[in-house]
């Protein structure tokens, strides 16, 4: 297939060649269970109370939403997923999905976890990325707090938050990868983003090991990327930034209603479509000093990306360049890229399956507030099935 031409998201042959007969039904199913907002939400209160009782759900979860959306529980038993996405050429993020980890021991275990997928990734170049949730390794009221009215014992604790964060970026760089810290909530993020632009300073002087997260349905983001940049330059250290819509709109909007403050969140779509845009043409413009990760299910923003790139002369696999999508979503996207010699990542979440439901949850949740999302995903794989049929 020519490189030089722009993907086709519409192919789903090649969209889900690496999906079996049986894979496909699955996906048929649960996108149109999906597809009804009240029967997913129904569905999270049940699966929150089954898990508040100690109630056994695995034996319905694992062949269903587990088995779409998650590789396995452990990084070995993900082996299969990262191998059978690599022989069409798309790269693995093994992400450990594991939240609401709160004591100390716990906050550990969640930081030596990711430094095993950081010691998986290297050497083997089916694996992009490692990543991070920072809510994993601190106490969110820790990350909400203002530093200089921390108590003592709060001091200590963020040291040993920082500890954990610089053990990940020093890990990974010394490995020759790259890692992910994932955006939060804006009551959290002020704190994540120092840290992250901390990190940068200190491992990002000769390629880009550390990336922050920029959600650009907040109205303040691209002249935050715009920033940074210029920080960047001034420091002469290199910019990772991964690009995403977002995904706390209705917390986020919930509550700045509640605590009476602007909410952050862009007026509407539209100023959120355009900033996301304007946001990665920043990056295209600026290549000599910003690394762009493109996490988005949005065809429209993906084969934007593809002509801006197109446009400026840039390989299709210039390595300051990833397209990202979630396993079990928007396979039209990930593969028909790959196919085109794009760079290319899945995350793939993993962990035990009661540890991994409440990112399934959240993730169910998701599919139903994105509008035509799963419309989408659904109409594409029954074309794919009518198709295999004739």
């Amino acid at each position: 297939m020519s490189k030089n031409s722009l993907p086709d998201f519409n192919n789903t042959e090649l969209a889900f060649r690496h999906l079996s007969d049986k894979d496909l039904s699955r996906g048929k199913m649960l996108f149109q269970l999906l597809s009804r907002p009240w029967l997913v939400k129904l569905g999270s209160v049940l699966a929150r109370i089954a898990l508040f009782v100690k109630f056994p759900i695995g034996w319905a979860v694992r062949p269903t939403v587990y088995a779409q959306f998650c590789g396995g529980e452990d990084i070995s038993d993900s082996e299969e997923t990262i191998e059978l996405l690599y022989r069409s050429g798309v790269r693995t993020i093994l992400d450990y999905s594991a939240e609401g980890v709160d004591t100390e021991k716990e906050l550990d275990s969640t930081c030596s976890e990711i430094l095993k997928t950081v010691t998986a990734a290297s050497n083997d170049p089916r694996h992009a990325f490692a990543v991070f949730k920072p809510s994993g390794l601190s106490h969110n009221d820790l990350l909400e707090k203002d530093p200089s009215k921390f108590t003592s014992l709060e001091k200590e604790a963020w040291e040993r938050v920082v500890r954990r964060v610089r053990s990940i970026c020093a890990t990974t760089s010394e490995a020759g990868g790259s890692v992910l810290i994932d955006a939060e909530e804006t009551w959290l993020q002020d704190a994540i983003d120092k840290l992250a632009e901390d990190m940068m300073t200190d491992f990002n002087r000769e390629r880009a090991v550390v990336f922050t997260t920029a959600q650009l349905y907040r109205h303040d983001r691209l002249a935050f990327i715009k920033d940074l940049a210029s920080r960047a330059e001034e420091g002469d250290y290199i910019v990772g930034v991964k690009l995403v819509r977002g995904a706390y709109m209705e917390k986020e909007r919930e509550r700045a209603e509640k605590n009476s403050y602007p909410s952050p969140i862009q007026v509407d779509k539209a100023a959120t479509d355009s900033d996301f845009d304007l946001a990665v043409e920043f990056c295209l413009d600026n290549l000599d000093r910003v690394n762009l990760f493109c996490g988005s299910h949005n065809e429209k923003s993906n084969i934007k990306l593809c002509e801006m790139m197109k446009e400026r002369g840039l390989s299709s696999d210039d390595n300051r360049i990833t397209f990202s999508q979630l396993l079990g979503m928007s396979d039209p996207i990930t593969f028909n890229l790959a196919a085109h010699g794009y760079n290319v990542a899945k995350y793939v979440p993993y962990g035990p399956i009661r540890e991994a439901m409440p990112y399934l949850i959240r993730r169910a949740k998701e599919n139903t507030s994105v509008a035509g999302q799963t419309s989408r995903e659904l109409t594409l794989i029954r074309s794919e099935i009518e198709r295999r049929k004739r």
